[in-house]
Formats: C-alpha cells, structure tokens, sequence
C-alpha cells in the first residue's frame, strides 16, 4: 500500500513529548506507510572485498568457529581465543569486554565475537509487551522502544538484539502471543519494520544501534492446540498470506540476522527447513545476512533417544544423531548454530563425507562476517566501561516519560458503562486486587535487565495521580511459581475478599487491578484456559456489589475470556503489561489526564471453545447463523461473534467515521484507487481514533478472506474536528498468493469497508480490469 496524508492532519501523541503533547503530521507518509517504506540497499563493496580477503586466510577449523553460537554459561577464554562466531545472553559489561579483548588480541585472525542479547520490549527502559504496543496502533510506539532499547544494549557491547518478535498468531492459548502483534499480517507488518528501524537506524555501526533479528521463521505462532514448541501445517496460500508477510517487512526495513524457529512447518523443522530459509528468505527476498537457529533447536531435530552424542535434546526425527543434524540445518541455510555444537565439532567429519560443502560453509561464514562488518565491530569491538557502567546511561527521565507515554497509548477501553471513567482524581480511592500493589508483574515477559524496583505499581501511581486519600487492599493473591511447581489451585483464593470489600466501602471509587502474572505469559506458558486465574471474577463481584464506581484494570499477555467481568463491572480498561511506568500510565488514563485511544491488534473470544477466533477468516458455504442449525455454529453459544473485536476500542469521547469515497471505480491491475474517509469526534472531549481500511475480494480463484486490513491511522481531534484520510490502494492491497506461491491479481469487484473497527460498515466497490 501506498499511503497519502493531509496537509494539516493531526499525528497522534507524540512519543518523546510529554502525555497531552500532540503534534500536526506533516505533508508526505503516513505513519503505516513511513514505517513499510524499504530501506535494505545492496551489499557495500568494500566490505565484501575485506571479507574475501579474510575467507581466503581463514582454515576450515575458524570457519567452524564462527557458525558457533554460545550461551553465557558455555563460553570460555579458550573459545573467545579459536575465534568462536558469537555469545548472546552475556549482559555483564566487564565480561563482554574480556572476552572481546581475547577474540580481537588473541586468535589467530582478530574477529570480533557478535554478543546478542533478547532486548524485546527494552533492556533496562521496560515498555510495554508487544501485544500491547501493537494496541497503540502507532508505529512511532514500537520504534521509540527500539530506539531506547538498542541504545541500552549497546552501551554494554551488546550488538545484536534477538528482536522483533514478528509471528502472526490466532490463538491466545499460546503464551509467546504476548511477544508479537496479534492476530493481523498487515498491523505486524507496519510494526516489525517500525522496530527494525527503531534499533538499526540508517546504521547500525552506530554506537547506539543495534543489528535486529527477526524471529521466529516461519509458522511458529500457530501451534496445534496453542501448545509451546508444537507443529505446524498450513497451506502454501495461507504461509504466504498471513505469516510471510511481516517477515518480508522487517527483511524490507533492513533486518539483518533471522532467528529459524523451534517447530516444525508441514513436517520440516524451521531450523532445517531449505525451502522456509534458502529459497524463499535467501533466494526469494534477496536477504544477505544470517540466520541463526533458536536455542538447541538443531539438537532438536534429532530421532530420540539422542545419539553422538548420546544425550541431549531430540524429537523431530529428521536427524538421526548429531552429524545429520548439523548437515541439514547447515545445507537448508541455517548459518549459526545455537548453544549445540553440531556443525563445529562434526564439519571436517561431514566435509570429508561431502554431506556439507565447503561452499556452503563459505557462505554462512561471509553471511556472518557481513553482519559484523556492517556492526562495526572491527574497527569499534570493545565496550567503554564508564558508559557502562554509569547509572546515568539508563532508565532516564526521558526514557521515563517516552515509556510512560507509550504506556498508555497501548491501553484499550473495553466497556466503560455510565461514564464510570475517568475517575475524580480529587475523590478517595482505593487500589484493590493481587496486582494492584506490584512492580514484578508490571513489566511483563522477557523483561530484559529490568528491575521490578523500576517500575511504579497502580497503587504508587494513584498516590501520585491523585489529591484524595489512596488506600489499598491485596483482596487475593497470584502465584509467581513456575511449572512443574505452580499450581492453579494456589490463584486468588477468597481469603481477603472482606478486607478488600472493606476498602472500598470506605472510599469514593475503586481501581481494581487484576489479571495474569507475567510467568502466566510467553516461551512455555500456554494455557488451556482464558479465564481469569483462580476466584478473581468472584473478588470482582464481590467489589462491584458494593455500589461503588469500579474500574477494573486489566493486566495479561493474551486476550482473555472477560463475559462474566463486562456482565459485573462497569468500566474495563485493557492494560496489558505496561513496563516500568505502569502506574502512572494507569493513572493517566483512569484519571482522564490522558483519553485512551489503543485497539485491541487481536480478538477476544467469548468462550475458550472459541479458539481460533480471528477477524480475517476464510469464509465458508454454511456461514455461522445462530437462527438455524445445519451451519458453522455451535450448540452452546447464542452469538457467532467474538466478545471484542478485532480493531475495537473505546474513547472518553466518541468519533464518527463517515464519507467514504473511492477516487475510481474501476482500476487496471498495475494501478491505483485512492479511498478516503472523513473522522469526526462528536464529543466533548479530545481525543484519539484508529481510521481503518479492509477490503474484501469476493470472488477469487482462492477463496479470500472476508476482510483484510490494509491501512490505518491514529488520530488526534478536538470536540467537533473532523479530519480526512486517505489510503492509496494498489496490487500489492487487492493480489494475493496462489498455493504454488506465485503473486495473482485476478480482475473483479473488490468491497471495501471503512470505520474504527473490523466490524466496519461503511462500503464501496470497484472493480480490478485485465
């Protein structure tokens, strides 16, 4: 898509500025079209011509070495000295610098070691989980976190970031659903190139840019039964449609390491997959850096039980023992082997036996040499230990307010009856639920090098935000423990349920903070079911019955299953894991200093059975009709629909999208259609609005989904201001991928449909000739 924007409308908040600042959007991109905008370039001849002349003096054995890839608890002073390729998960300054110094002074041929790091949501600025970013609906939020979150790796020799996290997923049993951008390609593809451009810059030499990887390719989001590390099988359609393309993006934007996942993708796994990695990512794309396999996902394509060596992790049953699994990952393009040590300790065995080329081998070794080349590690390998070490490099104030900021433009209001929000701030309130007096929580999965004594909790933000009296009561409690350890029964029982009905009885409003720990969200935290842990609807019934003004706050990596708490409370607010700012961000927004604005980037079922529930489904011959019997329904369920929508959420104040106009209604296959539509906010508060743009092909070779996203924007308006925008339709929004992979624009009517939500309206046609 191409995108045109209004002189003269209005961006919303801006990143760096502070919580009420707004800025005008300049003529030229708009926002989703700035960010998929490509900025990969061609390879830099010098650079090429420095890593020939270093191929042609390096000996199998160092070549070996570099596509070895080592934990923090596997690497040695003898490793960094044979020129071992790279580290990642060391973030101690002193220790990266040491066994730099060996690899720069010590081996043979001076290669720096690359120090990767799993920064996906900052490193020690936590903001907020990606799935809540993605609810922003506003790339400059995930690109402010790259920005900050690079330049925090960075200052401790980090300078490789496993990020961003791109998987397209449709099931929220799934706990690695908090990492990504939910549920469409299209709003993860704006935000996977918005990262990627966050912390790589123009380049990445820099020394406040990081090199990004992408991950986890391809599939890994769609497991059978949402369970962690299970298979894949998809069509050749569906890959390519939904799952590819944020990939495509990030390569686009210029990533420049990939990350081949864990599972397998109809029965190859990713990490030996030759189709996934050298002809569609390699060939296809024309991408030029390395791909480096996920944690012992090498090992893993081993038959079991293990064998040479006899131990270790196994499954897949593509390998037979430890030398084929090195060879198939190595010959399907996987350049970097994670923490096993297959392709290093059995080349020379498997050269010998022409079961890897040396070919081969040189090219994963120039891949990886490309990339730290362009990192500038070799004329910049070591770490300024000052910098390093200087509290004054982290967690700034401007980091600060940027994270608060990006906080609560990530918050979506989900069900706010009566105008129960905003809350009075000069009432007393009290701060009740498990989580309602919490920092751990506050940042969420893979926190990086956060510091739970970083993070401000709701309770601490209320004090602030507030003039009245502020008391808290825990009500229950959440469990942190993690499996085998963690029992279920252990959530929220109704012990102090008196002492929290007590609270608010004693006070004006409540703010209710309930949810997931962030142990119940990410890499093996699947759940088979969504409701809230333990007696927490009960805590919140039990709250509400008391006639106060409750807002529930939610906390969580993954939709949930929230009928009983829209049935109960009167006001909902969506908070996901907001990082360290979280409380002040809450306050912000419940005490209206801030109007939220953020959309859910992913449906919320109505009930488990549900699963998967998404917006851009396939339609089908018996469509789901809860008046009849013999069609797509269920038996159970008197509603065909999600509990939220895809792209839903609510304001302080309320918009009307109207006017939709199509510059043309027919439109050759290599041409364009601009279509526009008019936001108006017809409250009397100020506020933001997400305009969104789906089209529908209603009759293809393929059967299309019933809507696809294709454009959107944030924007800001004052009571009674209305703004114009305009989306720049082209093949790449009405084509799509065939099952034998090829890219088709059929002729025909394509329906476009534009508001604020999935469930949009308003519609016009126009027609694709030959």
């Amino acid at each position: 898509m191409r995108r045109i924007a209004i002189s003269g409308a209005v961006l919303a908040l801006a990143i760096t500025g502070t919580a009420t600042a707004s800025t005008v959007l300049a003529p030229g991109r708009a926002p989703d079209e700035a960010a998929l905008a490509p900025t990969r370039g061609p390879a830099d001849r010098s650079i090429e011509k420095k890593i020939d002349q270093l191929l042609r003096k390096m000996t199998t054995a160092e070549k070996l070495q570099q596509v070895q890839l080592l934990s923090d608890g596997q690497i040695t002073d003898a490793d960094a000295k044979a020129g071992v390729g790279g580290v990642f998960s060391l973030t101690d300054p002193a220790k990266i610098d040491h066994y730099q110094h060996i690899a720069v002074e010590q081996s043979r041929l001076h290669i720096p070691i690359l120090f990767a790091y799993d920064t996906i949501h900052g490193y020690r600025t936590v903001f907020p989980a990606p799935l809540g970013a993605a609810s922003s609906f506003d790339p400059d939020v995930a690109r402010a976190d790259a920005r900050i979150g690079a330049r925090e790796s960075s200052t401790v020799g980090i300078k490789q970031v496993y990020s961003p996290m791109v998987d397209v997923s449709h099931d929220p049993r799934w706990g690695r659903i908090v990492e990504g951008n939910g549920e469409d390609p299209y709003l993860g593809s704006v935000f996977a190139a918005a990262r990627v451009k966050g912390a790589q810059g123009r380049d990445y030499s820099a020394p406040d840019k990081v090199a990004t990887s992408v991950k986890h390719f391809v599939a890994y989001g769609q497991p059978e039964g949402g369970r962690d590390y299970n298979t894949t099988d998809m069509s050749e359609q569906r890959l390519r449609n939904l799952y590819l393309p944020p990939f495509k993006a990030a390569i686009d934007a210029g990533a420049d390491t990939v990350m081949c996942s864990f599972n397998s993708i109809n029965g190859v796994p990713g990490c030996a997959n030759s189709y996934t990695e050298t002809r569609i990512l390699k060939k296809e794309w024309g991408f030029d850096g390395f791909i480096e396999s996920d944690y012992t996902a090498v090992a893993e394509t081993r038959a079991c039980p293990p064998r040479t060596p006899d131990e270790g992790p196994c499954g897949h049953g593509t390998a037979a023992d430890g030398p084929g699994a090195g060879a198939n990952a190595l010959m399907a393009g996987t350049d970097s082997e994670m923490v096993s040590t297959y392709i290093r300790d059995y080349g020379k065995q498997l050269l010998a036996q022409h079961r890897i080329t040396m070919a081969r081998l040189d090219d994963a070794v120039r891949r990886i040499l490309r990339v730290k080349f362009r990192a500038g590690l070799f004329e910049h390998p070591y770490v300024d230990q000052a910098k390093a070490t200087d509290p004054a490099s982290f967690v700034t104030a401007a980091d600060r307010q940027a994270a608060r900021t990006a906080a609560a433009r990530s918050m979506v209001l989900l069900q706010n009856d009566d105008q129960t929000l905003p809350l009075d701030p000069a009432k007393d309130t009290a701060v009740i639920g498990p989580l309602g007096d919490d920092q751990h929580d506050m940042l969420g999965p893979w926190w990086g090098q956060g510091k739970d004594e970083d993070a401000v909790s709701v309770l601490q933000g209320v004090q602030d935000g507030s003039t009245g009296t502020t008391t808290y009561a825990e009500g229950c409690s959440l469990s942190n423990e993690e499996p085998p350890d963690y029992d279920p029964a252990d959530d929220c029982p109704d012990d102090g349920f008196a002492d929290a009905v007590a609270a608010a009885q004693a006070a004006d409003q409540v703010v209710l903070a309930v949810g997931e720990t962030r142990e119940m969200s990410a890499e093996a935290a699947a759940r088979s079911t969504l409701d809230l842990p333990g007696d927490q609807e009960a805590l919140i019934d039990a709250v509400v019955a008391t006639g106060k003004p409750v807002a529930v706050v939610l906390f969580n990596g993954r939709p949930l299953t929230l009928g009983n708490v829209v049935d109960s409370a009167p006001a909902v607010l969506e908070a996901w894991f907001p990082g360290v700012e979280a409380g002040n961000a809450v306050a912000d927004v419940v005490f209206g200093k801030v109007n939220p604005g953020g959309k859910l980037p992913v449906s919320f079922p109505q009930s488990v059975g549900q699963v998967p529930i998404y917006y851009n489904h396939e339609p089908t011959g018996r469509p789901c009709d809860v008046t009849q019997k013999y069609n797509s329904r269920y038996r159970d369920l008197r509603t065909c629909d999600p509990l939220f929508p895809f792209g839903f959420g609510l304001s302080y104040t309320t918009f009307d999208v109207s006017d939709l106009q199509l510059s043309r209604t027919s439109v050759p296959r290599s041409g364009t259609v601009v279509a526009s539509m008019t936001v108006t906010n017809t409250g009397d508060v100020a506020g933001d609005d997400v305009a969104q743009l789906y089209l529908h092909d209603p009759v293809a070779s393929i059967s299309q989904p019933v809507r696809r996203l294709r454009g959107f924007e944030r924007v800001t308006l004052d009571p009674g201001q209305s703004t114009t925008v305009r989306f720049t339709l082209d093949a790449s929004d009405f084509g799509f991928y065939d099952n034998r992979g090829k890219f088709v624009v059929e002729p025909g009517a394509i329906e476009v449909y534009a508001g604020d939500d999935s469930t949009a309206t308003l519609t016009r046609t126009f027609q694709v000739t030959r």
